[in-house]
């Protein structure tokens, strides 16, 4: 069994606090995604898990075994990294062996596991060729054949596609994904790239300032992020938060029209809609806003059009066949049940 549990581990870099007390459990053979922005913590985190950093505090659980005092190599993970870190003076077979050649598994069984990784990640006909003759993405292939014929516990990914073009980070993702639900290692992924982690995690953790701010699986995230961060972070484009002046029982004014909400004493709260949950429509009903469009922008399916409400900005996606231009004025009505609100601290009210 290879869950991993993280038990308030803090880490400082001199006055600098980098993690504040993480509690973290990720399941056996579960594929979890660190996100968040850059110097967010992620990366720092997944170095403790790996034992490339020392915790300044905190524990770290695999399976039964405490390994956060233990050196790398007997923790029972592999790592792939940013830049690959392929060899250059090795042939891709001889890459791919090298985990297994240091822990003395014998020549037969490496032959094996090699030929099986590598058709598994479709280089089986690159196996004599060296790293200066290999493409990116062919370098990535190596790298991450080389992580799964340790046949370890654990693999840990330090943003392994972002050094590829869009297409191939798109194919390879899809690779990954496939691949590793079958390998029944469990994954602890790191990127900052939020397709990445909606397309192939099991369950996001999301991170903020050396916190972990949601960790829940990438549906919920969207749908029901926990903070006003994570609304504004999470989708392209992100939430709209609009002003909402609290009228007293459950009833509030934003922008103009009176909206039901949350039971709330504070005297504003923040309504937060996405763009794909806003409808443009003819006739203008209780709840629903007027806006000026601003910008259209054309993006193939659908149109993205910026709107002003009430001296406030709301992204809109509407039909690529609706007509529309800046300067026209048009209804917008937002659907009730996408609706979520957030106090003045940015947690979500219920």
């Amino acid at each position: 069994m290879a869950q991993i549990t993280i038990k308030q581990v803090a880490k400082q870099f001199g006055k600098t606090h980098a993690l504040h007390s993480i509690d973290l459990t990720v399941a056996d053979k579960e594929f979890l995604v660190l996100l968040g922005a850059s110097g967010c913590g992620k990366t720092t985190l997944l170095r403790i898990v790996a034992g490339l950093e020392t915790a300044t505090t905190g524990e770290v659980w695999i399976g039964d075994r405490r390994v956060d005092k233990l050196a790398p190599k007997d923790r029972g993970i592999a790592m792939v990294f940013q830049n690959y870190a392929v060899f250059p003076h090795l042939t891709v077979y001889e890459n791919i062996a090298f985990g297994l050649r240091m822990s003395k598994v014998a020549e037969s069984e490496i032959d094996k596991r090699v030929k099986r990784t590598a058709g598994l990640m479709h280089i089986d006909q690159l196996l004599q060729r060296y790293s200066g003759q290999l493409s990116g993405g062919q370098r990535q292939r190596v790298a991450v054949s080389r992580a799964l014929a340790t046949e370890p516990d654990v693999i840990l990914m330090d943003e392994p596609l972002s050094n590829l073009d869009a297409l191939l980070r798109m194919e390879m993702r899809t690779e990954l994904k496939s691949i590793l639900a079958e390998s029944d290692t469990t994954t602890i992924y790191v990127t900052h790239d939020q397709v990445e982690a909606m397309s192939m995690a099991d369950r996001i953790a999301i991170m903020h300032e050396g916190n972990i701010v949601q960790a829940t699986s990438p549906v919920e995230v969207y749908r029901n992020p926990a903070t006003r961060f994570v609304g504004s972070f999470i989708g392209n484009p992100p939430m709209n938060f609009l002003q909402a002046k609290n009228l007293g029982d459950g009833w509030f004014d934003v922008c103009g029209a009176r909206m039901q909400g949350p039971r709330h004493d504070a005297s504003e709260l923040e309504l937060a809609v996405r763009p794909e949950d806003i409808n443009s429509t003819d006739s203008h009903g209780e709840g629903d806003w007027q806006g000026i469009v601003k910008v259209v922008e054309p993006l193939g399916s659908h149109l993205q059009v910026t709107c002003v409400v009430s001296d406030q900005q709301c992204r809109v996606v509407m039909d690529s066949d609706v007509i529309v231009k800046p300067g026209d004025t048009v209804n917008l009505a937002p659907v009730a049940e996408r609706v979520r609100w957030y106090d003045a601290n940015g947690d979500r009210v219920q």
